[in-house]
């Protein structure tokens, strides 16, 4: 993929391949992928050891208007916390758990991307 190649569903569905595949090297499990609810979708939900963590993936080719974290605003916030919410009421084994907003960033040229993980971003 080059920097404008496909639609911005496709780089997007491409970031999240990176994203996931970085963070089950790092050793999470995987529990789903684009969960959506009414309110919202979260990128991907994930075990990292006793927590439950919601990811939210950004890429950004270059930061010459904003930069990847700018653009979850706290609207996006409370979009990705009731989404949350949603999964924890369908998933009662994991509502027992801690759990944990992260939001993984990928960023400069898709041919040698970097990737920059921020745990808790934001709080419920």
């Amino acid at each position: 993929m080059t920097r404008n190649s496909g639609t911005t569903c496709q780089r997007g569905r491409w970031a999240e391949s990176l994203a996931l595949e970085y963070l089950l090297e790092k050793g999470l499990i995987l529990l789903i992928r684009n969960f959506r609810a009414r309110c919202g979708e979260i990128d991907l939900i994930m075990e990292d050891g006793e927590l439950i963590v919601f990811f939210e993936v950004r890429y950004r080719a270059d930061n010459l208007y904003m930069h990847a974290l700018e653009t979850i605003d706290a609207r996006k916030c409370r979009r990705i916390i009731n989404t949350g919410w949603r999964y924890l009421q369908s998933h009662r084994e994991a509502s027992k758990k801690i759990c944990r907003f992260d939001v993984i960033i990928i960023y400069g040229p898709a041919d040698n991307p970097g990737i920059r993980w921020i745990k808790n971003a934001f709080q419920a």
